[in-house]
Protein backbone atom coordinates (compact mmCIF):
# COMPACT_ATOMS: atom_id res chain seq x y z
CA UNK A 1 0.00 0.00 0.00
CA UNK A 2 1.64 2.97 -1.17
CA UNK A 3 0.20 6.32 0.14
CA UNK A 4 0.49 10.00 -0.10
CA UNK A 5 -0.39 11.79 3.47
CA UNK A 6 -1.55 15.78 2.26
CA UNK A 7 -2.59 18.57 5.12
CA UNK A 8 -2.17 21.72 6.41
CA UNK A 9 0.08 22.28 9.14
CA UNK A 10 -1.83 21.34 12.06
CA UNK A 11 -4.20 19.13 10.14
CA UNK A 12 -3.40 16.37 12.50
CA UNK A 13 -1.06 14.43 9.45
CA UNK A 14 1.44 12.95 12.11
CA UNK A 15 -0.93 11.39 14.47
CA UNK A 16 -2.97 10.23 11.52
CA UNK A 17 0.28 8.45 10.22
CA UNK A 18 1.56 6.89 13.55
CA UNK A 19 -2.31 5.08 13.61
CA UNK A 20 -2.12 3.96 9.68
CA UNK A 21 1.76 2.95 10.84
CA UNK A 22 0.00 0.56 13.52
CA UNK A 23 -2.76 -0.36 11.29
CA UNK A 24 -0.81 -1.68 7.87
CA UNK A 25 2.82 -1.99 9.12
CA UNK A 26 4.29 0.39 6.62
CA UNK A 27 6.52 2.99 7.19
CA UNK A 28 5.72 6.54 7.65
CA UNK A 29 8.04 8.46 5.36
CA UNK A 30 8.46 12.40 6.05
CA UNK A 31 10.58 14.85 3.94
CA UNK A 32 12.32 16.31 7.06
CA UNK A 33 13.48 12.38 8.14
CA UNK A 34 14.32 11.48 4.87
CA UNK A 35 16.68 14.45 4.98
CA UNK A 36 18.52 13.80 8.20
CA UNK A 37 18.56 10.19 7.40
CA UNK A 38 20.38 10.88 4.28
CA UNK A 39 22.80 13.37 6.18
CA UNK A 40 23.49 10.86 8.87
CA UNK A 41 24.12 7.82 6.64
CA UNK A 42 26.59 9.77 4.96
CA UNK A 43 25.38 9.35 1.36
CA UNK A 44 26.14 11.36 -1.78
CA UNK A 45 23.35 12.93 -1.46
CA UNK A 46 22.86 13.33 2.08
CA UNK A 47 26.69 15.04 1.91
CA UNK A 48 25.09 17.50 -0.67
CA UNK A 49 21.78 18.55 1.34
CA UNK A 50 23.86 19.32 4.48
CA UNK A 51 26.38 21.64 2.53
CA UNK A 52 23.13 23.36 2.10
CA UNK A 53 21.37 23.12 4.80
CA UNK A 54 24.64 23.95 6.56
CA UNK A 55 24.50 27.38 4.90
CA UNK A 56 20.79 27.76 5.62
CA UNK A 57 19.87 27.54 1.93
CA UNK A 58 16.70 25.13 0.64
CA UNK A 59 17.30 22.13 -0.43
CA UNK A 60 16.96 21.69 -4.70
CA UNK A 61 14.19 19.48 -6.30
CA UNK A 62 17.11 17.48 -7.70
CA UNK A 63 18.58 16.31 -3.92
CA UNK A 64 15.14 16.26 -2.63
CA UNK A 65 14.07 13.78 -5.35
CA UNK A 66 17.39 11.62 -5.34
CA UNK A 67 16.55 11.25 -1.99
CA UNK A 68 13.18 9.82 -1.83
CA UNK A 69 14.49 7.26 -4.31
CA UNK A 70 17.17 6.30 -2.80
CA UNK A 71 14.24 6.10 0.22
CA UNK A 72 11.89 4.48 -1.58
CA UNK A 73 14.25 1.39 -2.30
CA UNK A 74 15.18 0.55 1.04
CA UNK A 75 13.49 -2.97 2.20
CA UNK A 76 11.12 -1.54 4.73
CA UNK A 77 9.17 0.07 2.33
CA UNK A 78 8.63 -3.52 -0.06
CA UNK A 79 5.09 -3.70 1.66
CA UNK A 80 4.32 -0.24 1.28
CA UNK A 81 4.78 3.38 2.63
CA UNK A 82 3.17 6.89 4.16
CA UNK A 83 5.07 9.71 2.19
CA UNK A 84 4.46 12.87 3.82
CA UNK A 85 5.61 16.40 2.50
CA UNK A 86 6.38 15.51 -0.83
CA UNK A 87 5.64 16.00 -3.52
CA UNK A 88 4.92 19.92 -2.56
CA UNK A 89 4.65 20.92 -6.42
CA UNK A 90 3.42 19.36 -9.44
CA UNK A 91 6.66 19.10 -10.63
CA UNK A 92 7.80 17.00 -7.80
CA UNK A 93 4.63 15.02 -8.55
CA UNK A 94 5.40 14.07 -11.96
CA UNK A 95 8.98 13.20 -10.64
CA UNK A 96 7.67 10.53 -7.92
CA UNK A 97 5.52 9.19 -10.86
CA UNK A 98 8.72 8.74 -12.71
CA UNK A 99 10.49 7.47 -9.69
CA UNK A 100 7.54 4.72 -8.62
CA UNK A 101 7.40 3.73 -12.29
CA UNK A 102 11.11 3.13 -12.20
CA UNK A 103 10.25 1.04 -8.83
CA UNK A 104 7.18 -0.62 -10.76
CA UNK A 105 4.72 0.15 -8.07
CA UNK A 106 1.71 2.93 -8.07
CA UNK A 107 0.48 5.38 -5.85
CA UNK A 108 -2.50 3.20 -4.49
CA UNK A 109 -4.15 6.54 -2.57
CA UNK A 110 -3.67 10.04 -2.23
CA UNK A 111 -5.70 11.09 0.87
CA UNK A 112 -5.92 14.71 2.49
CA UNK A 113 -6.83 15.32 5.77
CA UNK A 114 -8.63 18.62 5.16
CA UNK A 115 -9.38 21.39 8.21
CA UNK A 116 -10.69 24.79 7.20
CA UNK A 117 -8.49 28.07 8.18
CA UNK A 118 -9.86 29.39 10.70
CA UNK A 119 -10.03 26.41 12.74
CA UNK A 120 -6.07 25.58 12.09
CA UNK A 121 -5.83 29.28 13.49
CA UNK A 122 -7.97 28.76 16.43
CA UNK A 123 -6.29 25.20 16.93
CA UNK A 124 -2.60 27.24 16.65
CA UNK A 125 -3.14 29.94 18.98
CA UNK A 126 -5.01 28.10 21.81
CA UNK A 127 -1.64 25.91 22.32
CA UNK A 128 0.05 25.18 25.01
CA UNK A 129 3.05 22.85 25.52
CA UNK A 130 4.84 21.74 28.66
CA UNK A 131 8.35 22.91 29.36
CA UNK A 132 9.36 19.53 31.38
CA UNK A 133 7.38 16.94 30.06
CA UNK A 134 6.18 18.08 26.42
CA UNK A 135 2.89 17.17 26.77
CA UNK A 136 0.74 19.19 24.18
CA UNK A 137 -2.91 21.08 25.70
CA UNK A 138 -5.24 23.07 24.17
CA UNK A 139 -7.02 26.33 26.00
CA UNK A 140 -10.42 25.22 24.48
CA UNK A 141 -10.62 21.84 23.54
CA UNK A 142 -7.67 19.79 25.85
CA UNK A 143 -7.63 22.32 29.05
CA UNK A 144 -5.46 21.50 32.39
CA UNK A 145 -6.84 21.13 35.03
CA UNK A 146 -4.91 23.89 36.68
CA UNK A 147 -4.58 27.04 34.64
CA UNK A 148 -1.14 26.92 33.25
CA UNK A 149 0.38 23.82 35.00
CA UNK A 150 0.92 20.20 32.94
CA UNK A 151 -1.28 17.50 34.19
CA UNK A 152 1.35 14.80 33.49
CA UNK A 153 4.42 16.68 35.76
CA UNK A 154 3.28 19.86 37.03
CA UNK A 155 5.16 21.59 34.77
CA UNK A 156 4.80 25.20 33.46
CA UNK A 157 3.03 25.26 29.91
CA UNK A 158 4.17 28.08 27.58
CA UNK A 159 2.90 28.73 23.51
CA UNK A 160 5.53 28.88 20.83
CA UNK A 161 6.87 31.89 19.13
CA UNK A 162 4.86 30.84 15.87
CA UNK A 163 1.51 29.62 17.35
CA UNK A 164 -0.46 33.40 16.70
CA UNK A 165 -3.14 34.11 14.21
CA UNK A 166 -0.48 35.78 11.79
CA UNK A 167 2.26 33.56 11.38
CA UNK A 168 -0.21 30.69 11.04
CA UNK A 169 -2.32 32.27 8.53
CA UNK A 170 0.72 33.41 6.26
CA UNK A 171 1.91 29.42 6.48
CA UNK A 172 -1.55 28.21 5.42
CA UNK A 173 -1.80 31.02 2.78
CA UNK A 174 1.56 29.55 1.30
CA UNK A 175 0.68 25.68 1.35
CA UNK A 176 -3.08 26.65 -0.15
CA UNK A 177 -1.30 28.15 -3.09
CA UNK A 178 1.38 25.39 -3.55
CA UNK A 179 -0.94 22.20 -2.87
CA UNK A 180 -3.82 23.62 -4.87
CA UNK A 181 -2.68 22.33 -8.25
CA UNK A 182 -1.45 19.09 -6.25
CA UNK A 183 -5.33 18.44 -5.17
CA UNK A 184 -6.26 18.98 -8.84
CA UNK A 185 -3.31 17.02 -10.10
CA UNK A 186 -4.64 13.42 -8.18
CA UNK A 187 -7.92 14.16 -8.47
CA UNK A 188 -7.21 14.04 -12.20
CA UNK A 189 -5.74 10.35 -11.91
CA UNK A 190 -8.45 9.81 -9.74
CA UNK A 191 -6.57 8.19 -6.43
CA UNK A 192 -7.57 11.19 -4.57
CA UNK A 193 -9.99 11.39 -1.60
CA UNK A 194 -10.91 14.11 1.37
CA UNK A 195 -11.00 13.83 4.77
CA UNK A 196 -12.64 15.98 7.08
CA UNK A 197 -10.35 16.85 9.94
CA UNK A 198 -12.42 18.48 12.29
CA UNK A 199 -13.69 15.38 13.52
CA UNK A 200 -12.47 14.00 16.67
CA UNK A 201 -8.88 12.08 15.61
CA UNK A 202 -10.52 8.55 16.32
CA UNK A 203 -13.29 9.45 14.05
CA UNK A 204 -10.77 10.43 11.71
CA UNK A 205 -8.45 7.67 11.93
CA UNK A 206 -12.00 5.29 11.54
CA UNK A 207 -12.43 7.17 7.84
CA UNK A 208 -9.12 6.78 6.65
CA UNK A 209 -8.59 3.25 7.41
CA UNK A 210 -12.38 2.65 5.80
CA UNK A 211 -11.10 4.08 2.21
CA UNK A 212 -8.02 2.29 2.56
CA UNK A 213 -9.62 -1.45 3.31
CA UNK A 214 -12.71 -1.29 0.80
Amino acid sequence: MQLLLMGPPGAGKGTQAAELVKKFDIPHISTGDMLRAAVKEGTELGKQAKVVMDAGGLVSDEIIIGIVKERLTKDDCKKGFILDGFPRTVEQADALSKILEELGIKLTRVLNIHVPAEDLIERAVGRRICKKCGATYHVKFNPTQKDGICDNCGGDLYQRGDDNAETMGNRLAAYEKSTRPLIEYYQKVGIYTEIDGRKPIDKVTEELISVLVK
